[in-house]
């Protein structure tokens, strides 16, 4: 039995259900063995729509066994018959262009074979010549089924009506492979190797990054990243990569083809999916109202194994997040010896008891990295209390611990350098590669970069023109003007990224910052007591190295004061502004800090609070009615100029 409880986001969403039950009614359901087919059903829901909104927390294959087993009891059961119904958006919903069906699933070779017999049953039926019959392999992407019919973007929902989410192109998701709209269903999806390298540790799976992208709030700023980067795609079927053969062929290289597809795509995949190509075959086999009769999904087998926990070691990242590794009695699994396991994040060691003794439940398919499925016995869990890199106190962060010191920390000193010059945005020559050779050489500290002279540059393998370019760009980075809030953004406290480092310097001025007391910043609008905390000890952690650096002579333009923005007579004085499009005038961010000048404050998306979009080119329709819907004013660039007195 697993001591597991839901965490906020999974309660918000089982709340949404409205089942009549507590909370913690519906948590021991999954901790019991036995159920009647009312908890069975409940059961059901809530798995689905906790795995549909990126908070799963059963695997697949138990929940096909629920399912399964759900079938003996209540065959007719509505929830059987109909595709499982998303609970993700709180909008209306429309109806699709065309149906979204469920796949079903086969677990073994076996159940394939038996598919294949069907589909030449059909095929004689209908008097189909059998080798003729072709079968088509493709990945079974694990992302979040969507329709695109050129214009608008459908959640699959119930398979019939689903929900507009053209939102995500407006945000900038790309279609994969570069292909235009329209190209019908297909899965919204985050590449691997990007979520492996860049945010495995703030996301526990690629589902709740896929949930992300197309939520009505605003997207987190890492989503957001990701989806300008174009990582994050939505894929129509039709553009995968696929195999394509006999029903022969398939059954004597199966395994071969698994292997094939499923090292196809750079993304998440649970199994492959198998159709028939022919027509006639299809249109006789039909479907019911959950699946297609000619498709079949294949889904490769978890291993599992009960584990003893022997320690939790702590690791910090280059990111300053100090993830837990669990120490195992070595076990084998799916042909691997398995010694450690990363447990996603401290708060998940300390509900759960994961600690010396503590017995878990590892489940590893195949081709995926093991993972925790369940605590089965907990033990008292260690939590620590300093950095192992550095020593410096750890502060909580939402689940994770944090160490606080950007500066000082080895495991940070090279992602802190990265951050620093990316986050300036003046330079160019200080990219990953070039910072990882300089600290390869022994330099950890942001002045000291300033203070390289040429010749070392050169013994440090960089040649006679790029070290006198990197040296021009150093000097250059101090002489070209930029804000302020954006020069005390680039030293990565934790909780002070630039929007708040922007409300900070509204009212106090950069150099004073470093005496704030936590009182003092809390009662600022923004700053609530935990944030607080954390920015006045990340910025003691980082003040001496600071002056350092702001010594050495920075061009920045100050932010302007609250109280001179309340004083300010221009006519867009304390209004909340979005730009977007393509400006004439000039760049949207010599647009936006023009407008801060003028006493308005600058958001980038529009919501109930926003008082003015101003459009430049090429701006969809789409986005310009959605903010009249909610009470926005819009303004052409030229209207917006003419309001200001600048036209």
């Amino acid at each position: 039995m697993s001591n597991y409880k839901f965490n906020d986001n999974q309660i918000a969403i089982i709340e949404k259900l409205e089942l009549n039950l507590s909370i913690d009614d519906v948590e021991k359901l999954f901790f019991s063995n036995n159920h009647s087919w009312e908890e069975l059903e409940i059961l059901l829901k809530v798995a689905n729509a906790l795995y549909r909104s990126g908070y799963p927390i059963i695997e697949d294959k138990q929940y096909d066994e629920y399912l399964n087993y759900f079938k003996t009891l209540d065959p007719e059961n509505p929830f059987l018959l109909s595709v499982e119904p998303e609970v993700l958006i709180d909008s209306k919903t429309v109806p699709l262009p065309k149906k979204m069906l469920s796949t079903d699933k086969a677990y073994s070779l076996e159940e394939i074979k038996k598919w294949t017999e069907r589909i030449t049953k059909a095929a004689s039926e209908i008097e189909f010549d059998q080798n003729l019959i072709e079968i088509k392999v493709t990945p079974k992407l694990d992302g979040y089924a969507a329709y695109d019919d050129g214009t608008t973007l459908y959640t699959r929902g119930d398979g019939t009506r689903g929900q507009d989410i053209t939102r995500a192109f407006e945000r900038g998701l790309k279609v994969a492979k570069n292909a235009g709209r329209g190209l019908g269903p297909g899965e919204i999806v985050i590449k691997k190797s990007y979520f492996n390298r860049v945010l495995i540790e703030k996301f526990e799976n690629s589902r709740n990054i896929q949930a992300a992208i197309i939520a009505e709030k605003k997207v987190d700023e890492d989503v957001q990243k990701a989806i300008d980067k174009g990582v994050c795609v939505f894929y129509p079927f039709s553009l995968l990569d696929n195999w394509t053969g006999s029903i022969e062929e398939l059954l004597s290289n199966f395994e071969s083809i698994l292997e094939s597809m499923w090292n196809s795509v750079d993304f998440d995949i649970d199994g492959l999916v198998l159709e028939t190509t022919n027509a006639p075959i299809k249109e006789h086999m039909g479907s019911t109202r959950k699946f297609h009769r000619w498709q079949i999904a294949f889904k490769v087998n978890d291993e599992s194994a009960e584990v003893e926990v022997l320690k939790v070691v702590p690791q910090t990242s280059r990111t300053g997040r100090v993830s837990p590794v669990a120490e195992l009695v070595p076990t084998k699994l799916s042909g691997a010896t398995l010694s450690r396991v990363t447990v996603h994040h401290y708060h998940m060691v300390k509900t759960n008891g994961v600690g010396p003794g503590a017995i878990i439940k590892l489940v590893r398919s195949g081709l995926v990295i093991p993972k925790i499925e369940q605590v089965i016995k907990p033990a008292e869990p260690e939590l620590p209390e300093n950095c192992p890199s550095c020593g410096a106190h750890l502060i909580w962060e939402g689940d994770h611990l944090i160490c606080p010191n950007k500066s000082d920390c080895p495991a940070q000193t090279e992602n802190t350098l990265i951050h620093f010059f990316k986050t300036l945005g003046n330079v160019d020559g200080f990219g990953p590669k070039v910072i990882e050779k300089i600290t390869n050489q022994g330099i950890k500290h942001i002045h000291e970069i300033y203070q390289i002279p040429k010749h070392q540059f050169v013994e440090f393998g960089f040649g006679d023109k790029t070290s006198q370019n990197l040296i021009d760009q150093l000097q250059a980075s101090r002489q070209i003007e930029i804000e302020d809030w954006r020069f005390l953004a680039a030293f990565g406290v934790t909780r002070l990224a630039g929007g708040n480092c922007e409300r900070l310097l509204q009212h106090h001025a950069i150099a004073e910052v470093f005496e704030i007391s936590v009182e003092d910043l809390v009662k600022i609008d923004g700053f609530a007591q935990l944030s607080a905390e954390a920015i006045v000890e990340g910025l003691a952690n980082v003040k001496e190295e600071f002056f350092k650096v702001y010594n050495l002579g920075f061009n920045l333009s100050i932010t302007s004061k609250e109280s001179d923005r309340e004083r300010s007579d221009s006519p867009i004085a304390g209004s909340l502004i979005v730009f977007t499009g393509s400006m004439q005038q000039g760049s949207r961010s010599d647009m936006e800090k023009h407008a801060k000048a003028l006493g308005a404050n600058v958001a980038k998306s529009v919501t109930g609070k926003t008082t003015y979009l101003v459009t430049g080119d090429k701006v969809g329709e789409t986005k310009i009615i959605a903010a009249r819907d909610k009470g926005v004013k819009v303004l052409t660039e030229q209207e917006y100029l003419k309001l200001i007195g600048e036209l």
